[in-house]
């Protein structure tokens, strides 16, 4: 059975990777990733996030201390290069928001905030509590792609990946998602593909679940 095999070679790994994104190699490339996974979050196409990712970083703006440098007009623009215009104004605020908290109350680092975490339940609610925007869709998309990583970051399946993890027949449907992920990961454990891991067998689902919902729908991965 090679279900997961050919998943992966059609829909590849996660995400931060096709960004260029390492996240095993440290505490700047999940900061890189946070930024991504804010502007993945929002109503708009994958395709329109990561280029406005792109847009960020070649200019290495991604720290708290760099966005917040940047003000809330600059921000604007940068969002508009990215072809962000939709949401440009509320992403600006948005990213002043959050990396003002994160840098006033865990010093600028997503580590710190990970290491005070008390388990994947507290983990959820600091990011949340960094500013309004941080809902559960964003928080999901950051912390499954440190599934493995980051000890606390365990978030449940996706609706768009348990869907598509039901349509390949890898768990059957009906399950809670933390049941489905259970079960995903006992599929992972019986046929594991060599250069993956779980969070890119989630990632290759979370694409085929867009897939299947359709070309017309927007967000989020």
């Amino acid at each position: 059975m090679q279900v997961i095999a050919e998943a992966l070679t059609r829909y590849s790994g996660r995400f931060a990777v096709e960004l260029g994104i390492d996240l095993r190699s440290g505490p700047e490339a999940r900061q890189q990733w946070f930024l991504a996974a804010i502007l993945y979050g929002a109503r708009i196409s994958g395709r329109l996030a990561a280029r406005t990712y792109r847009v960020f970083a070649a200019r290495k703006i991604y720290t708290p201390e760099a966005i917040l440098a940047q003000g809330w007009d600059n921000l604007v623009i940068l969002l508009d290069e990215g072809g962000y215009a939709r949401y440009d104004f509320k992403t600006a605020t948005k990213l002043l928001r959050v990396m003002g908290t994160l840098k006033e109350v865990y010093q600028g680092s997503l580590e710190r905030l990970h290491e005070l975490s008390g388990g994947y339940a507290d983990l959820e609610s600091r990011l949340r509590a960094l500013g309004a925007g941080i809902g559960p869709a964003t928080v999901n998309i950051f912390l499954r792609e440190l599934r493995g990583i980051w000890a606390w970051a365990t978030p449940p399946l996706s609706p768009l990946a348990q869907g598509a993890g039901e349509r390949l027949g890898l768990f059957p449907p009906g399950l809670t998602p933390e049941a489905a992920l259970e079960a995903l990961g006992r599929e992972w454990q019986a046929q594991p593909a060599a250069g993956y891991d779980l969070a890119d067998l989630e990632a290759a689902l979370v694409r085929l679940g867009l897939s299947l919902r359709g070309a017309g729908s927007r967000g989020r991965v």
